[in-house]
């Protein structure tokens, strides 16, 4: 092992032991037992009867969010509007789904292709304006995020028009109509668990793109717009148009993950609906996902893993008497204890690269 790698192994342990300890001092302050909140939360998203497989159906749109952030990453570029570009690719699979119709398996396609679709035209508006006209995409991306919730709002509140179901009209909580059970992305039933085949698309995808990242030409372009513009344009590499690409790809698989979580998320996720506050916040759990896992596709898989366990299990910790969002809290310190490692090398680093630079002077 490299003295780096040996820095960052003991930065890491050490980060993740403060906040361990820190999320023990805030559970007992607040009236309950570690020991106890552990266990119930390892019950409730491993332990338990069928719970591993709602982890893993909780961690699928997850990793997906996670992997149009890496790719938005590479171009240099900040997407913090996934939980909006969920919401549109959502609204875009119900509105196509329902209208096209066609056998099951036909519809599954056609759900999860105008999900994705939805999220890359909602992503590539903040592109259009970052490219075209100077605007920030961390300003637009965020600021479209209202948007696109009361687009939605206004879409289910319009059965004529757009997305509520026959059913919800003149009921104060407007939803879309269920998905057939033959529209449904299958399950695989194993040791009493149900696994959704979103989570074998997920962990595909990260695969696909964590080869294409590293080993194309294409992930090689992309990182040198990210990187180094100027160099990027001596070669000939477009900014705007690997930059669109990449805004597209991004909101693209934050729509997708919006479809899965309505072909596949079953009562996690609105029970095959869209119903107001369907996002659940998985489009901003999925940015933090990507930015634990520092741009890394295969990296964001075991860290998705971990914020799914801690989502799943946060409803059996209120059975202890401590409230459920403390599981929040404890994820905000995991947060901050995997990203404090490489800040600190790289400021180490920094620090040495002046006293060298100093020394030859």
């Amino acid at each position: 092992m490299t003295s780096r790698a040996a820095r960052y192994l003991t930065l890491y342990i050490a980060s993740v032991a403060v906040a361990l300890s820190a999320s023990v001092v805030l559970v007992q302050a607040t009236g309950g037992e570690w020991r106890t909140v552990l266990s119930a939360l390892l019950d409730g998203s491993i332990l338990g009867p069928g719970r591993w497989g709602q982890t893993l159906g909780a961690a699928a749109p997850m990793l997906l969010v996670a992997l149009g952030t890496i790719v938005a990453g590479r171009a240099g570029l900040v997407n913090i509007g996934q939980e909006g570009q969920l919401l549109m690719g959502t609204a875009f699979a119900v509105y196509f789904g329902f209208r096209i119709g066609g056998p099951g398996p036909f519809t599954i396609i056609v759900l999860l292709v105008f999900g994705a679709v939805g999220g890359a035209v909602w992503a590539m508006i903040a592109g259009g304006l970052r490219f075209w006209r100077g605007v920030p995409e961390v300003l637009t991306t965020l600021l479209l995020v209202t948007v696109a919730a009361q687009a939605v709002a206004f879409g289910l509140k319009n059965q004529s028009l757009l997305l509520a179901s026959e059913a919800s009209r003149g009921n104060r909580n407007q939803v879309s109509a269920q998905l057939d059970p033959d529209s449904r992305l299958p399950v695989l039933r194993l040791f009493g668990n149900e696994i959704p085949s979103a989570v074998f698309i997920a962990v595909g995808l990260a695969l696909i793109l964590g080869f294409v990242a590293a080993r194309t030409v294409w992930g090689f372009r992309l990182t040198m717009v990210g990187r180094n513009t100027r160099a990027a344009q001596r070669f000939g590499i477009s900014q705007s148009r690997y930059g669109m690409w990449a805004m597209a790809i991004s909101g693209g698989f934050a729509g997708l993950a919006g479809a899965v979580m309505l072909a596949g998320g079953g009562f996690q996720f609105g029970n095959f609906r869209l119903v107001p506050g369907f996002s659940a916040n998985i489009g901003w759990t999925g940015l933090l996902v990507a930015l634990v896992a520092r741009e890394k596709a295969l990296a964001a898989i075991p860290v998705a893993l971990v914020f799914g366990t801690l989502r799943t299990g946060s409803g059996f910790v209120s059975s202890t008497g401590v409230e459920a969002e403390i599981t929040e809290v404890i994820q905000g310190f995991l947060v901050l204890a995997l990203l404090v490692p490489p800040a600190v090398v790289f400021l180490q680093d920094r620090r040495a690269a002046r006293a060298m630079t100093k020394a030859r002077t």
